[in-house]
């Protein structure tokens, strides 16, 4: 276990090592995987062209920071958030699909609609972890990469950026005293948090399009779970 005499040197702005490529990687491939997994009726194509326009913006990115995200340029991020756009533009629109299939369709399956629902829900919070995680003061690459004075405007505020008066044992955590910043597992929870209150607990959005976000995600979560699930439930019984 790391003592707190660690935490003003434990942070990859210090090394300006980068945040590792592998979680964002598989937080992808689940997504992918989960889209695939959904029944043909909700998908607007077949089932495998969404997937695979995903895995062909996914490879350049890993090709460019395969293990580290140290570099960015300009492509790089044009394909970033082409990549997040695919992803939580294709789960809205099964979302869609899903909620008229239950409106105005005659379903019997409803196990089936859970399952969807599920999926659906999951990738929704996956979606928009990778898009706060890839919009947030300049993205990953520039959180660890460039100073603070050179970062955008932050559009989360946590805790720790404004721990640095709290009791010893909190404060050494903080941004200002160790150059803490958030990685992809911080923007992840954001966005179960959000999925689940249907509100920010912890984590305030501070910039227009973070609370333009995280209200179409909570909005697409309330659907899911009082109408989808809920209609699903009653299907069942």
């Amino acid at each position: 276990m790391r003592s707190r005499a660690d935490a003003r040197i434990r942070h990859p702005r210090h090394e300006r090592r980068g945040e590792a490529r592998l979680p964002a990687a598989v937080a992808t491939l689940i997504a992918i995987a989960l889209y695939v997994a959904l029944p043909q009726q909700l998908l607007v194509a077949p089932r495998y062209v969404l997937p695979a326009l995903e895995l062909l913006l996914l490879v350049p990115l890993i090709a460019i920071n395969p293990k580290r995200l140290t570099r960015q340029t300009r492509t790089f991020r044009v394909l970033s958030l082409a990549l997040v756009l695919l992803i939580a533009g294709g789960n809205l629109t099964a979302l869609g699909i899903l909620v008229h299939e239950l409106v105005h369709a005659e379903v019997q399956d409803g196990a089936s609609l859970l399952v969807a629902a599920l999926q659906v829900w999951l990738t929704n919070i996956i979606a928009f972890g990778l898009a706060y995680w890839e919009l947030d003061r300049g993205g990953p690459v520039a959180r660890t990469q460039s100073s603070r004075g050179e970062l955008p405007l932050a559009d989360f505020r946590f805790s720790q950026d404004e721990n640095d008066d709290a009791v010893e044992e909190v404060a050494d955590g903080a941004s200002k005293a160790c150059d803490w910043v958030p990685t992809l597992v911080d923007y992840l929870y954001i966005s179960v948090t959000n999925s689940t209150a249907f509100s920010p607990t912890d984590t305030m959005p501070l910039s227009t399009r973070a609370k333009i976000l995280m209200s179409v995600e909570s909005v697409a979560a309330l659907l899911t779970s009082l109408l989808v699930i809920a209609r699903a439930v009653s299907i069942l019984h």
